[in-house]
């Protein structure tokens, strides 16, 4: 599959062109968001946002994300060393999924790490949200693949996660939690709250018979129209009736990647095979 491509940064822009006190403040407001809503608990989760091409404003370990403070977060540099923060502050052992991200898609300035309990139970049961149901689901997010294990805090998660970076904007990570990311801190938030609205509203419907999933051709209409709605971030399609559904940018592609098979020549190549096999047998 061909890699997406993305809006480059420009020189050290604030990613959300806000200063860094205000910046301090959204993440913050993020924290307690997450928090209230009961998609982390205790110390759990862990939230960034990125300043520029080389630093990384983060939330700190061993925190609670609902008393979070802006003196309470970290800067780090791009291979996660911290530049900045209260002595005692250390950077949360996450960042090397935040920080892959970063490196990985340019286009994004923000990552949202926390465990849902609907989402976060699908994590866990094996399964993705990959089907084609709900149609503000299918424009904003496409399909939410199942990322496989890795050990949280190490590079083995971050490479597990790398394998669908480019595919989706919001993750279900096997037997763990789940992590979005966005063009800013609150757009990554906001997909955080369509993954977990949308598990429970299939969960609701898997209960009642069984969720319906839209036809291929409808499907592939709402795929289309994510470019109308301003939805340029990549995605690789999701399961429909009558096939898995493409997004145009998949389905459009040059003859040389998608050669066709003549059916004929093919017929006559194992006919040929097979009665050569046989005389060999006499």
């Amino acid at each position: 599959m061909a890699r997406a491509t993305y809006p480059v940064l420009q020189g050290v822009t604030i990613g959300m062109a806000m200063p860094l006190f205000q910046m301090k403040q959204v993440l913050v407001d993020a924290c307690h968001r997450v928090y209230n809503k009961g998609w982390v608990a205790s110390n759990d989760g862990n939230l960034s946002a990125r300043l520029d091409k080389d630093r990384v404003l983060c939330t700190a370990t061993g925190m609670s994300k609902g008393l979070v403070t802006p003196d309470d977060l970290c800067i780090i540099d791009m291979d996660g060393n911290k530049l900045e923060g209260l002595a005692h502050r250390k950077p949360s052992t996450e960042m090397k999924v935040h920080l892959m991200a970063y490196r990985e898609r340019p286009d994004v300035m923000a990552v949202v790490h926390a465990h849902p309990p609907y989402a976060t139970g699908y994590a866990l049961a094996g399964l993705d949200l990959s089907d084609c149901e709900l149609p503000e689901v299918v424009i904003a997010l496409g399909s939410i693949p199942l990322t496989k294990y890795g050990l949280p805090g190490t590079e083995e998660l971050s490479e597990k996660m790398k394998e669908f970076i480019h595919q989706s904007d919001a993750f279900l990570m096997e037997l763990h939690g789940v992590t979005t990311v966005g063009q800013s801190v609150m757009n990554a938030y906001f997909k955080m709250e369509t993954v977990e609205h949308f598990a429970k509203i299939d969960f609701i419907a898997r209960q009642l018979g069984g969720p319906k999933r839209f036809s291929k051709e409808r499907a592939e209409e709402l795929l289309a129209a994510r470019a109308r709605y301003g939805v340029t971030t990549p995605n690789i399609g999701c399961r429909a009736e009558g096939g898995y559904a493409y997004p145009p940018e998949m389905r459009e592609k040059p003859a040389e990647q998608n050669p066709t098979i003549d059916d004929a020549a093919l017929i006559e190549e194992v006919t040929k095979r097979v009665l050569q096999a046989l005389k060999s047998q006499k």
